[in-house]
């Protein structure tokens, strides 16, 4: 089981509260390059570990309001058929006829998201260190708007009853969901697929910033999360969809903020503070 919301969110004050000392002054500014390495790499993890503890406590709200849930999995089912999108039911089908496989997808979906997502955050700040505010900052914005989305409830396939899909998670006693009424992690945040936009969000990372002709191998990541997603039941193709329109969205929205952050910036330096100025010489 994955770390309760309440616990990443008191690890994440107590990595973030050191840089916030040595900022005010109640520690000595330290000088070495390690040190200062260390406390950016604490701030950034407690951003990540607030992140994941604002995900985990989303769950617990949407179950507050549970109803319709079904009456939306329909729609989107619905939909999907309209726009003749492949039936998920048939990509089921087509595993569902080797045990080993779905078990193994069904571990694929409930372990490889998280720890994806990690490994690239990890490799672009040590790696690639100037790509990372901005890796970073998508990020949040994604899965921000995921989380405001799936407030609203919207039961996966395997939820959807009289469309014939099988509850994989659970037929091998390998859910990592809590029963839908209860605390712990929601059945019913399904619209749209974090899992999804996570492992798109790394594969198109990886390709753009590394230079290595082995990158296109991380396809295989988003490849083989859409498969899980869809063959355990756990999404519709809609959520995957809706998930990458929202990377597209989040960067946009990240460079036109830069942009902003960036024109603020040069217009502050370019004002003249007297009072300011007399303080620093009086100090140095």
């Amino acid at each position: 089981m994955w770390l309760p919301w309440k616990a990443a969110l008191a690890l994440a004050a107590a990595l973030a509260i050191v840089p916030f000392l040595v900022v005010v002054g109640l520690f000595a500014k330290p000088r070495h390059r390690g040190w200062q390495y260390a406390l950016s790499f604490a701030r950034e993890t407690a951003v990540v570990l607030g992140l994941y503890a604002l995900w985990q406590f989303a769950g617990t709200l949407s179950l507050l309001h549970v109803t319709g849930a079904v009456a939306r999995g329909r729609w989107i089912s619905d939909l999907s058929h309209d726009l003749h999108l492949p039936n998920e039911l048939t990509v089921q089908h087509a595993v569902l006829h080797s045990s080993l496989l779905v078990q193994a997808l069904n571990i694929f979906y409930a372990t490889m998201h998280f720890p994806g997502m990690i490994a690239f955050l990890l490799w672009t700040f040590v790696r690639h260190r100037g790509r990372y505010p901005q890796v970073r900052n998508t990020m949040v914005l994604v899965t921000g708007s995921s989380l405001a989305i799936q407030l609203i409830p919207v039961a996966p396939p395997r939820l959807t009853p009289g469309l014939g899909f099988v509850d994989t998670p659970a037929l091998f006693h390998q859910s990592v969901y809590a029963p839908v009424g209860t605390p712990g992690p929601d059945q019913l945040s399904a619209m749209p697929s974090v899992h999804v936009a996570w492992a798109v969000l790394v594969a198109l990372g990886v390709i753009v910033i590394s230079t290595s002709p082995r990158r296109w191998w991380i396809v295989a990541h988003p490849i083989l999360t859409v498969l899980a997603v869809v063959a355990t039941g756990n999404h519709w193709w809609f959520d995957g969809i809706v998930a990458v329109w929202l990377i597209g969205l989040a960067i946009v929205v990240e460079r036109v903020l830069y942009v902003v952050f960036l024109t603020a910036r040069s217009r502050v330096a370019r004002v003249d503070y007297p009072i300011v100025r007399e303080v620093v010489r009086e100090r140095v």
